[in-house]
């Protein structure tokens, strides 16, 4: 029998994931109460559109105008900020809850990637939670898997498909044979895609995810400025077929990973081999591939963001602030966070697939293979097929593990060749298994 006082929630934000959590409340709500022991109700709300119908209703909260003042002065025990962006009114409205010595719930990862060390810091200060599993991978349990459940691990390595919306457009693009132009219409009229898309498309979004997964997983402090960042505009449908053809599939991937005393952190498109699972989640779907010590590889699939994913996660912080279970935000206090130094990307070892259009003449294919042997990377195969009509001809390689700097310098001195009609395109090849 639940009989202590209702947790009451004032809630930042009544977009999508705001009237998601509503209606989960809703639907959910005496699960939610027996799990945390006390009911959930959201008691206050703040949004810029009053009159607007949300298909919710709100009759039983009390409105605020500003979200700031909310935070700061409403009769509750918590608040959920679901603004969005790294500045303005959402870093307002998280800074003055922990001000007010109120606990935060958010899933707010381009706040986190840029303030979460103040923010983290605030928190301890205060005393209070700062919770954040909506933030990361939608409806997947990464941030509490790494917080808690694999808190007796060494965690060695991350790597995850962290956006839906580019995993959607690679997915589509590979499978209907259109181009990144025409895919990304598509998922922006079924709204998987934003009308601004560069966040998702750019890297961007899974960046911000992955500064938040390396610092929990390696105890680090979160330095989003130092995550390589690549998009998917490059990305044509010859890549994916040639792709298939070579065994691989075209994923968006974070990863970080333990190296020399370092870190590595980079987001962009990689060739993974079809016998990895991740090489087969699809579509809209989020994957985290988690390599531990003792536990070894775990790995977690599902929805990325969306209403109902992100309300479920956001639901879960609640719970868990309801019990009254808090800790450091990132795993271990600020103080103890290590500012852990970044390999630049140059300092890269792997294979690289290797794409470009050449004008069809003799020696082309020879000079080539010259600049690459000067540069000490070496071919593992390489496929030429017929002319286009205007006489250039794709010619595809991969590489032999080399060096990052040593591929980008061949590459500079193929661009200049006079048989190179267009800009040589590189997706690097992620070899997966355990002891890469």
């Amino acid at each position: 029998m639940v009989s202590a006082p209702p947790l009451r929630v004032a809630l930042a934000g009544l977009g999508t994931v705001g009237v998601g959590l509503l209606r989960l409340l809703a639907a959910n709500g005496q699960r939610v109460a027996g799990r945390a022991g006390r009911a959930v109700q959201v008691t206050h709300v703040a949004a810029r559109d009053r009159s607007r119908d949300r298909g919710v209703p709100l009759d039983a909260c009390v409105w605020w105008d500003d979200p700031v003042a909310m935070a700061r002065d409403a009769e509750a025990d918590v608040v959920v900020e679901l603004i969005g962006g790294s500045d303005g009114a959402a870093l307002a409205t998280v800074r003055a809850a922990l001000a007010a010595g109120r606990p935060v719930v958010t899933a707010n990862k381009a706040l986190l990637a840029h303030h979460g060390m103040d923010l983290a810091s605030a928190a301890e200060a205060a005393g209070v939670a700062l919770a954040y599993e909506g933030a990361v991978a939608g409806g997947i349990p990464v941030v509490k898997a790494l917080r808690e459940s694999l808190a007796g691990n060494r965690i060695n390595r991350v790597v995850a498909i962290l956006n839906g919306t580019s995993n959607y457009i690679l997915t589509h693009m590979r499978q209907s044979g259109r181009d990144f132009a025409e895919v990304l219409a598509d998922a922006q009229r079924l709204g998987y895609a934003e009308a601004d898309p560069a966040f998702d498309v750019d890297g961007v979004d899974a960046a911000h995810k992955l500064a938040l997964l390396a610092s929990l997983a390696f105890g680090s402090r979160v330095d989003f400025p130092a995550i390589h960042v690549e998009g998917i505009r490059h990305i044509t449908p010859l890549d994916h077929a040639y792709a298939a053809e070579l065994g691989y599939r075209i994923k968006l991937l974070g990863i970080a990973r333990r190296e020399r005393g370092a870190i590595e952190q980079r987001v962009h498109p990689c060739l993974v081999s079809l016998d990895e699972p991740i090489a087969h989640i699809e579509g809209v779907l989020n994957s985290v591939l988690l390599d531990g010590d003792p536990v070894g590889p775990v790995e977690l699939e599902g929805r990325g963001a969306g209403a109902g994913p992100t309300a479920s996660a956001v639901a879960g912080d609640l719970v868990d602030i309801a019990r009254g279970n808090a800790g450091p935000a990132f795993g271990l206090p600020v103080a103890d966070l290590a500012a852990l130094p970044t390999l630049a990307m140059a300092q890269r070892e792997g294979a690289v697939y290797i794409r470009l259009m050449v004008r069809d003449q003799p020696g082309v294919i020879a000079e080539v293979a010259t600049i690459l042997r000067d540069a000490r990377v070496s071919l593992e195969a390489l496929v030429q097929r017929a002319r286009a009509p205007d006489s250039t001809v794709p010619v595809v390689m991969t590489t032999h593990s080399a060096p990052e700097g040593a591929v980008r310098q061949a590459l500079d001195r193929i661009a200049r060749l006079d048989a190179v009609v267009a800009p040589p395109a590189a997706i690097r090849i992620e070899n997966l298994s355990p002891d890469a």
